[in-house]
């Protein structure tokens, strides 16, 4: 297994500039399902500030970008069930990616809830605002 950072996806993704998305394209299609590139949740976290920051790629897109990645055979991303609700969340509401995702794993480890000072985080089931 290798570990694939946020930018080498991107490029990936993307394919904006030509001789990085080359050497992305090139590495993460060497991966397989023996020797997957590992997909970690700060990579997830920041892969979608880049999409809609930098690139300006609207929600709806970004969240299919992250359901296609978590069925892609030749790449083991952290977690997986429990990016997928995070996923279907920020599809579906109003907050951060990072913030649902943060609800989802502290439920996950047995937080009755999350509390936040962010009112779009808040009205999903894992947050709670703080006042």
């Amino acid at each position: 297994m290798i570990g694939l950072d946020t930018n080498v996806l991107a490029r990936y993704l993307v394919q904006d500039e030509p001789h990085q998305a080359r050497l992305a394209t090139r590495l993460i299609e060497s991966c397989n399902a023996d020797n997957p590139g590992y997909v970690c949740l700060p990579v997830l976290i920041e892969l979608v500030w880049v999409l809609g920051g930098a690139y300006g790629y609207p929600r709806h897109d970004i969240a299919e970008v992250l359901r296609d990645l978590l069925t892609v055979a030749e790449l083991h991303i952290e977690q997986p069930d429990l990016v997928r609700q995070a996923v279907q969340a920020y599809a579906t509401g109003p907050a951060d990616f990072a913030d649902y995702l943060l609800g989802v794993l502290n439920a996950a480890q047995g937080c009755k809830t999350t509390y936040t000072f962010d009112k779009r985080a808040a009205k999903s089931s894992w947050h709670t605002l703080s006042a």
